[in-house]
Order: structure tokens, then C-alpha cells, then sequence
């Protein structure tokens, strides 16, 4: 198969525990021709979205990862599947490409994730269509329903819509002298809604990410668990990750969502779940393979290319 990635550019990539890596290398391991894109690159024009693609085969060492091969224009339609895995800012730009995916898939080509599922989840309100697996959570802009909702809590996390990386995360109890400015400042004073939920103590047992690929449940979590002193888990805020079998509770919601969202062209979902309760539906650009493989042995990566090989053997479409 040819397969095309859309990244971040090459040289930010973090080789060691770069879930996109992992996969291009699964897929160099198996035969198959990997490509690079970057978001900018792509071009609609005559009815085809092209875009220019860099040959690349993968290299087993860090520095360099990978060795250039012949780069070239060509149209989405030429590879057997495209995947979007450039991280957030989900801005408008982010929104641009969506749609001129989403006209590549209209004239043959097979993207993953679905454009107009990445567009349609919102990471943070997406867990809002399953009530029954999230803990207490208000979607507000007005500082005096973000209030309300701390006084009734006691104790709360707010964290903007639109952050990754446990960026711009706030624990606030109802006694927290700052808790006027935190609310001013996440709201833009009041022009931006937030999200408020609950705090989870099981936190301290780490924020799950469990993984769905291809509409099957990986049966192993990555618990990003805080450092001292922390209250996010993110490895990225510096939480520690370690590998473990999903718990029931966990299992069960994955089981239950995973139909759903393999149904709407999401290949690669990644579930933040603290406790037995879900915080986020990730769909972008997941990652935490690296991770989970090297600590289980069980192999992530090669799991996304056996669902693009089935897939395309198949001509299965979700």
C-alpha cells in the first residue's frame, strides 16, 4: 500500500515516542510506501485535491528518523489511504483543511480519521453525547454559571475547549481567592465558553488513555500518572506513563463507544477516562502507542495497519 501521513514538520517530531512514526514504521516494516504531508501543502483544484508528498522509508535510529526519497504533486486519490495526524491548535485552519479533505474523499480517496467526524467531535464536547459515563460537567461562559457550578461541586477542574497537552488546566475549590481571575481569564471575560467538571480523585491513579483502533479496543491503558505536587496527568505537563490491562469500568465504556465511532470513519480514537469516568474523546491525532507497546508488547501501531490493510483488502468503509 502507499500511505500518506499529514504532520507536523518532520524536524519537530519527536522520533522516541511519536505515535505517527511508530505507524509509518509498522507500515515501512510490513512493505508499504510511506509518505509525508504537510497541512499546507494541500491544493484543490479541477475537482482533486493534491498536495506534495515526500517519499520517506524509516530509519530504526532517532537522529535522523527517516531517509528522504523522491518528493512529488500528487492527488489524495493516488495513495490507499491518507491519514490526518497533525495535532491542534484546532483552529480555522485546521477547520480548511477538513473540508478539502473531506472533497478528496468525495473524489475516491480514503481518509482517516473521517474529515467531517474530526470536524463533528469536538475532543472536549464530544463527551457530552454520553452523559451517562462523564462526571458532573457544565459547558458555560457566563462567570455566574461557572460559579454556581463550583459552589455546588466544591471542588472543580476548568480547562479551555480547545487546549491539548494538559495546557490551561485549572483546579479550583470554592475557597480559592484566585478563582474570580481564573474564570475571567479562561472566559476572555466571559467571551469564551469553558468547560467545569468535577474533580476526580482517582486522578491520583492516573488519567487513563485508552485507544480504539479500527472499531476494536486496545486491552491495555496508558496511565499518565501526575507528578508531585500536580493535578493533570498529561506527559506533556510531566505526568509518568505506565502501561496496564483496562479495568472493567474502563472496558465497558470503550466496548460501548467504539462501534459508534468506528460507524463515523474515527480509525484512531483515543478515550481520556479517570476513575470510571470518561473526561474526553480524543480524535485528532492520539498518540500513547509508543508507550503501551514497549511496556505491553502488544503491538498499537501494527494494529492501525492491520485495519487499513483489512480495510482496503476488504474495500470496507465504516
Amino acid at each position: 500500500m502507499k500511505l500518506a501521513f499529514i504532520l507536523d514538520p518532520l524536524d519537530q517530531l519527536k522520533a522516541y515516542k511519536d505515535s505517527s512514526i511508530a505507524m509509518m514504521r509498522a507500515a515501512a516494516r510490513r512493505g508499504h510506501q510511506v509518505y509525508a504531508i504537510q497541512r499546507e501543502a494541500l491544493i484543490w483544484e479541477g475537482g482533486a485535491v493534491s498536495a506534495r508528498a515526500l517519499a520517506l522509508t524509516p530509519l530504526d535510529s532517532d537522529h535522523p528518523w527517516y531517509a528522504p526519497g523522491a518528493e512529488e504533486v500528487l492527488p489524495l486519490t493516488a495513495f490507499d489511504a491518507v491519514l490526518m495526524r497533525q495535532d491542534p491548535p484546532f483552529d480555522f485552519e485546521y477547520i480548511t483543511a477538513t473540508w478539502l479533505l473531506e472533497r478528496a474523499q468525495q473524489a475516491g480517496a480514503r481518509v482517516f480519521n473521517f474529515p467531517r467526524a474530526i470536524r463533528d467531535h469536538s475532543e472536549k464536547i464530544a463527551i457530552t453525547e454520553f452523559p451517562q459515563f462523564i462526571p458532573p460537567t457544565r459547558v458555560a461562559r457566563a462567570a455566574d454559571e461557572v460559579n454556581a457550578f463550583i459552589d455546588q461541586h466544591q471542588d472543580c477542574i476548568l480547562k479551555p475547549l480547545d487546549g491539548m497537552g494538559g495546557s490551561q488546566i485549572f483546579r479550583v475549590r470554592a475557597d480559592d481567592p484566585n478563582r474570580n481571575v481564573i474564570i475571567e481569564t479562561l472566559t476572555a471575560g466571559e467571551t469564551r465558553s469553558i468547560m467545569v467538571q468535577g474533580y476526580l480523585p482517582a486522578i491520583s491513579g492516573g488519567d487513563k488513555r485508552v485507544l480504539i483502533i479500527g472499531g476494536q479496543v486496545i486491552p491495555y491503558a496508558l496511565a499518565r500518572i501526575p507528578k508531585a505536587g500536580e493535578t493533570r496527568g498529561n506527559l506533556a505537563a510531566g505526568g509518568r506513563g505506565v502501561a496496564m490491562p483496562l479495568t472493567p469500568g474502563e472496558r465497558m465504556i470503550a466496548e460501548y463507544l467504539a462501534p459508534i465511532l468506528w460507524a463515523r470513519g474515527l480509525l484512531i480514537v483515543g478515550l481520556d477516562v479517570i476513575g470510571d469516568r470518561l473526561t474526553e474523546i480524543n480524535v485528532t491525532s492520539p498518540t500513547c502507542m509508543v508507550e503501551i507497546t514497549a511496556q505491553t508488547g502488544f503491538d498499537v501501531p501494527g494494529a492501525v495497519i492491520d485495519a487499513l490493510e483489512t480495510s482496503a483488502s476488504t474495500n470496507a468503509h465504516p
